[in-house]
């Protein structure tokens, strides 16, 4: 029970950036709901928000998919109190980063 209600925790909006290995910055946000071993949500793409796809919790540990400009990107990811960590599977290239919560500005 320990670990379901810990990666309760990881409800709500997490942003962070994706550097690739030529420089280029893109800005992740994704805004997860968890239900038991169940996640979805949303993640913000170059098309706009997109549902998170196949999303599921084992513990601290967390997957799912997302489909943007014609391409289903593999996410995996940990969960670890005041951070995430997360890899992207880009058509074979894996590339990770580290997300903070979101604080929404008034």
């Amino acid at each position: 029970m320990i670990c379901l209600a810990a990666i309760a925790d990881l409800n709500g909006k997490w942003a962070g950036k994706l550097v690739t290995s030529d420089g280029q910055e893109y800005p992740l946000l994704y805004n997860f709901k968890v239900d038991g071993d169940k996640l979805t949500g949303t993640a913000l793409t170059p098309e706009g928000d997109v549902d998170i796809k196949e999303g599921k919790t084992n513990g601290t540990d967390f997957s799912f998919t997302v489909a943007t400009s014609g391409i289903v990107i593999p996410h995996t990811g940990k969960f670890m109190g005041d951070s995430v960590s997360v890899e992207l599977d880009i058509n074979g290239s894996k590339s990770s980063s580290v997300l903070k919560r979101s604080v929404e500005k008034k």
